[in-house]
């Protein structure tokens, strides 16, 4: 073991483990809260259908191109102090979110809040990583964090309904601000510091070829699901694969790479990666999509909306910090991240009934399923990806891993609400008499038509209401099923890729770049599975 970092008392460790829930809880807790903002914002900004992607993708987008970035940074300045100057940006950037005027200025908040939270994710998993070195005791840390995750989520729509009936739609955003500053104040007192003896220089090249690539590729993936194929498509498609090409060409030669490319020798890292990037296509869009089907479908308000999908959260909370840790030592990490996975697609299979007359009663059970198997999936493949490397290299690591799981989870937003979009435009039918400018606002999106039909007479308007719902309904159903194939996919790809990686892992200090069982490459000294 690396004597670079000390061990660390009880008391430190869980003040440390508090602080970083705190960080994880508050991107978690802003991003459920917007789905739940949506039609307030729509209403009081007016955003057409595409700019309301634009504001639920533009934080994911900005984290997804710096998350590497940030990574290495954390790793050479050490991971407390990015931490601590992250939650300050983050404070001010919910502040400007909270009070912008436009849906232009909205969406650049958001990004700039994407570059704040880029800062959080991959120091708060490093610090964990460093303070907890026993492995079932890191194993249950991470599962308890990826459950606490699972809760903020589920309980942002909660919070953010019970603002939204007493507020205006920026209290979502304002409320991130009180949270940041007692990370701020408590932990430049209790947040272990430390940071890579042997950091190396920061690859200023890279930085830039990463985020173009990046973002270029899934700029030009969600403007061709939205508009379909264009020169700018090409172009942003063209920058993309050249910018993330010559990454990965300068990774591989240059002396102080930003990411260690002998990391996706390891099966355990590159499978676990690629587990969570199908895993979060498949899963993150439904949270906005049951917020729109909820209150404009079935017409409930915010906080109602938001005590509907408790379930879920309740159910990532028990699978990742209950289930998941014994599960590993009864049957294997690569047995426990498909049966997560495959519970999810079984859940979102049923959900795929949903209608604008389904009882919540019939709803209720596979929102919780859902829960927790992605709960169990996504703890087992965290706990792999950092257990695989040592802590000096934990920031990358963790990085990368989040970098594939915001990644998939912006292309999901973009590619199953496109898909959504498209077969409510298909499905729809107005009825005859409708004015031109309503019929167009009707046509596009159901918040549209909401918007539309608040101005049309009584009869009229409940015509439109009726088959926007229906329409959305429809939309919502295949969005559904496209989720079921990916989890179910992502669960099969799981159980051959994760093969022979051992249900202990043990604290590494460094790795071996050798062939383990079935191809896999292990860490120094880690037992084999069964």
């Amino acid at each position: 073991m690396n004597d670079t970092y000390p061990l660390y008392s009880p008391a430190r460790k869980w003040a440390t483990f508090g602080l970083c829930l705190l960080v994880i809880m508050v991107p978690a807790l802003d991003l459920t809260a917007l789905n739940q903002a949506v039609p307030h914002l729509t209403a009081d900004l007016r955003p057409s259908a595409t700019q309301i992607l634009w504001i639920a993708d533009a934080y994911g987008f900005a984290l997804a191109g710096l998350l590497i970035t940030m990574g290495g940074v954390g790793d050479r300045v050490g991971h407390k102090r990015l931490l601590l100057a992250g939650a300050g940006l983050f404070a001010a950037t919910s502040a400007l979110t909270a009070y912008a005027w436009t849906a232009e200025t909205l969406i650049a908040a958001r990004f700039l809040l994407g570059v704040a939270g880029a800062t959080l994710m991959p120091s708060a998993l490093s610090l964990i990583r460093r303070v907890f070195t026993d492995p079932k005791e890191r194993t249950m840390a991470v599962g308890a964090f990826s459950g606490v995750s699972g809760l903020a989520i589920g309980l942002g729509p909660v919070l953010g309904g019970a603002l939204l009936d007493h507020f205006w739609w920026g209290s979502v955003f304002l409320i991130n601000v009180p949270i940041m500053l007692v990370v701020l104040a408590a932990g430049a007192a209790v947040l272990p510091a430390g940071r890579n003896p042997r950091p190396g220089r920061l690859d200023l090249l890279g930085v830039p070829l990463s985020i173009a690539g990046v973002i270029g590729l899934v700029y030009a993936i969600k403007e061709l699901a939205a508009h379909g194929p264009s020169l700018e498509v090409l172009a942003a498609a063209l920058v993309g694969a050249a910018g993330l090409a010559a990454f990965a060409v300068r990774q591989v030669r240059v002396a102080d790479p930003l990411i260690d490319v002998r990391l996706f020798r390891l099966a355990a890292f590159s499978g676990s990666v690629v587990a969570n990037m199908f895993a979060m296509f498949a899963l993150v869009a439904q949270s906005l999509i049951f917020s729109l089907y909820f209150q404009l479908v079935l017409g409930w308000s915010p906080l109602q909306s938001g005590l509907a999908g408790l379930p879920g959260a309740l159910g990532a909370m028990i699978g990742g910090a209950a289930l998941a840790p014994p599960l590993i030592s009864l049957l294997g990490r690569a047995r426990v991240v498909a049966a997560g996975l495959i519970l999810g697609a079984v859940a979102y299979a049923l959900l795929s009934q949903a209608g604008t007359d389904t009882s919540y009663l019939v709803l209720v059970g596979p929102v919780l399923l859902s829960g927790l198997g992605m709960g169990m999936a996504m703890t087992v493949t965290a706990d792999t990806v950092l257990a695989t490397v040592p802590r000096e290299r934990s920031g990358a690591a963790s990085a990368i891993s989040e970098t594939g799981m915001e990644l998939g989870g912006s292309l999901g937003m973009a590619v199953l609400g496109s898909v959504l979009n498209a077969v409510y435009r298909d499905a729809i039918e107005l009825p005859a008499g409708l004015p031109a400018a309503a019929g167009a606002a009707a046509g596009d999106s159901l918040s549209g038509a909401m918007q539309a039909a608040a101005g049309l007479p009584e009869r009229l308007a409940a015509q439109v209401a009726g088959a926007a719902g229906e329409a959305f309904a429809s939309g919502m159903q295949a969005a559904m099923l496209c989720s079921t194939g990916l989890a179910a996919a992502a669960g099969l790809f799981a159980l051959v890729a994760l093969r022979g990686v051992p249900k202990v892992i043990p604290d590494a200090a460094e790795y071996e770049a050798g062939p383990g069982e079935a191809g896999a490459a292990v860490p120094a000294g880690a037992a084999k599975s069964d």
